[in-house]
Protein backbone atom coordinates (compact mmCIF):
# COMPACT_ATOMS: atom_id res chain seq x y z
CA UNK A 1 0.00 0.00 0.00
CA UNK A 2 1.06 3.62 -0.57
CA UNK A 3 2.45 5.54 2.02
CA UNK A 4 0.35 8.37 1.70
CA UNK A 5 -2.44 5.77 1.84
CA UNK A 6 -0.85 4.31 5.25
CA UNK A 7 -1.02 7.55 6.75
CA UNK A 8 -4.39 8.63 5.25
CA UNK A 9 -5.63 6.06 7.17
CA UNK A 10 -4.11 5.70 10.04
CA UNK A 11 -4.99 8.96 11.00
CA UNK A 12 -8.40 8.40 10.15
CA UNK A 13 -8.45 5.54 12.39
CA UNK A 14 -6.86 7.24 15.27
CA UNK A 15 -9.74 9.87 14.71
CA UNK A 16 -12.57 7.23 14.47
CA UNK A 17 -10.85 5.96 17.99
CA UNK A 18 -10.53 9.64 19.66
CA UNK A 19 -14.63 10.39 18.57
CA UNK A 20 -15.35 6.91 19.81
CA UNK A 21 -13.66 8.07 22.96
CA UNK A 22 -15.04 11.45 22.91
CA UNK A 23 -18.49 10.49 22.99
CA UNK A 24 -18.04 7.56 25.63
CA UNK A 25 -16.62 10.77 27.55
CA UNK A 26 -19.93 12.74 27.59
CA UNK A 27 -18.76 14.24 24.49
CA UNK A 28 -20.89 13.47 21.64
CA UNK A 29 -21.55 16.69 20.04
CA UNK A 30 -18.40 17.93 19.24
CA UNK A 31 -17.66 19.23 16.19
CA UNK A 32 -14.50 19.03 13.62
CA UNK A 33 -12.82 22.13 14.47
CA UNK A 34 -13.93 22.32 18.46
CA UNK A 35 -10.07 21.13 18.93
CA UNK A 36 -8.46 23.67 16.95
CA UNK A 37 -10.53 26.81 18.43
CA UNK A 38 -10.26 25.34 21.99
CA UNK A 39 -6.31 24.78 21.51
CA UNK A 40 -6.17 28.29 20.16
CA UNK A 41 -8.05 29.85 22.78
CA UNK A 42 -6.37 28.17 25.78
CA UNK A 43 -3.10 29.99 24.48
CA UNK A 44 -5.20 32.97 25.46
CA UNK A 45 -8.58 34.80 24.84
CA UNK A 46 -8.92 36.63 21.53
CA UNK A 47 -11.01 38.09 19.32
CA UNK A 48 -13.17 37.02 16.42
CA UNK A 49 -11.07 38.63 14.14
CA UNK A 50 -7.66 37.42 15.56
CA UNK A 51 -9.30 33.87 15.58
CA UNK A 52 -10.26 34.22 12.20
CA UNK A 53 -6.68 35.31 10.96
CA UNK A 54 -5.26 32.61 13.10
CA UNK A 55 -6.83 29.63 11.26
CA UNK A 56 -6.69 31.45 7.99
CA UNK A 57 -11.25 31.39 7.52
CA UNK A 58 -12.84 34.42 7.44
CA UNK A 59 -14.48 35.89 10.07
CA UNK A 60 -17.90 35.23 9.19
CA UNK A 61 -16.88 31.53 9.79
CA UNK A 62 -15.30 31.83 12.70
CA UNK A 63 -18.47 33.99 13.77
CA UNK A 64 -20.40 31.07 13.20
CA UNK A 65 -18.03 28.38 14.20
CA UNK A 66 -18.18 30.63 17.52
CA UNK A 67 -21.85 30.47 17.65
CA UNK A 68 -22.17 26.89 17.47
CA UNK A 69 -19.64 26.02 19.81
CA UNK A 70 -21.35 29.00 22.42
CA UNK A 71 -24.78 27.11 21.85
CA UNK A 72 -23.13 23.62 22.57
CA UNK A 73 -21.27 25.16 26.03
CA UNK A 74 -17.57 25.05 24.83
CA UNK A 75 -16.80 28.59 24.18
CA UNK A 76 -18.05 31.91 26.19
CA UNK A 77 -17.82 35.75 25.19
CA UNK A 78 -17.04 38.06 27.27
CA UNK A 79 -16.34 41.81 27.31
CA UNK A 80 -12.81 42.74 26.13
CA UNK A 81 -11.53 45.47 29.20
CA UNK A 82 -9.44 47.64 26.70
CA UNK A 83 -12.64 47.88 24.02
CA UNK A 84 -16.44 47.98 25.04
CA UNK A 85 -17.42 47.58 21.67
CA UNK A 86 -15.31 44.00 21.74
CA UNK A 87 -15.68 41.08 23.25
CA UNK A 88 -12.78 38.17 23.50
CA UNK A 89 -13.07 34.97 23.22
CA UNK A 90 -13.04 31.72 26.11
CA UNK A 91 -13.18 28.34 26.72
CA UNK A 92 -15.75 27.39 29.26
CA UNK A 93 -15.36 24.54 31.30
CA UNK A 94 -16.73 22.39 29.25
CA UNK A 95 -13.91 23.12 26.43
CA UNK A 96 -11.24 22.89 29.11
CA UNK A 97 -12.96 19.52 29.69
CA UNK A 98 -12.56 18.20 26.36
CA UNK A 99 -9.41 19.48 25.60
CA UNK A 100 -8.31 17.62 28.51
CA UNK A 101 -10.21 14.51 27.57
CA UNK A 102 -8.62 14.53 24.40
CA UNK A 103 -5.32 14.83 25.54
CA UNK A 104 -5.81 11.62 28.04
CA UNK A 105 -6.57 9.36 24.55
CA UNK A 106 -3.73 10.82 23.03
CA UNK A 107 -1.32 9.77 26.05
CA UNK A 108 -3.16 6.50 26.01
CA UNK A 109 -3.03 5.76 22.70
CA UNK A 110 0.42 6.26 22.52
CA UNK A 111 0.97 3.95 25.54
CA UNK A 112 -1.07 1.94 23.96
CA UNK A 113 1.43 1.55 20.68
CA UNK A 114 4.09 1.22 23.49
CA UNK A 115 2.65 -2.02 25.15
CA UNK A 116 2.36 -3.34 21.49
CA UNK A 117 5.33 -2.30 19.18
CA UNK A 118 7.90 -1.06 21.74
CA UNK A 119 9.24 2.34 23.06
CA UNK A 120 11.61 2.11 20.49
CA UNK A 121 9.89 1.82 18.10
CA UNK A 122 7.15 4.43 19.11
CA UNK A 123 10.17 6.70 19.16
CA UNK A 124 11.31 6.31 15.80
CA UNK A 125 7.70 6.72 14.22
CA UNK A 126 7.55 9.70 16.21
CA UNK A 127 10.16 11.40 15.29
CA UNK A 128 9.68 10.00 11.56
CA UNK A 129 6.15 11.80 11.75
CA UNK A 130 7.94 14.86 13.28
CA UNK A 131 9.87 15.37 10.57
CA UNK A 132 7.38 14.75 7.77
CA UNK A 133 5.16 17.21 10.19
CA UNK A 134 7.92 20.15 10.18
CA UNK A 135 8.07 20.65 6.52
CA UNK A 136 4.90 22.17 4.80
CA UNK A 137 2.41 20.57 6.41
CA UNK A 138 3.01 22.95 9.29
CA UNK A 139 2.53 25.91 7.68
CA UNK A 140 -0.84 25.24 7.90
CA UNK A 141 -2.69 28.27 10.46
CA UNK A 142 -4.94 25.39 12.00
CA UNK A 143 -1.46 23.51 13.81
CA UNK A 144 -0.64 27.32 14.83
CA UNK A 145 -2.73 26.22 17.27
CA UNK A 146 -0.87 23.83 19.51
CA UNK A 147 1.62 25.83 19.64
CA UNK A 148 3.91 24.71 16.93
Amino acid sequence: MDFGILLGLSYQEFVRELRENLVTEGFEDTGRSDGYVLRSLLRGPMNISELAERLEISKQGAAQIIDDMQRRGYVERRDDPDDRRAKLLYPTARGHDLVQTAKKFHRRYEQRLVRAHGAEAVAVLRTLLGVIATDEGMADPRFHAFGM
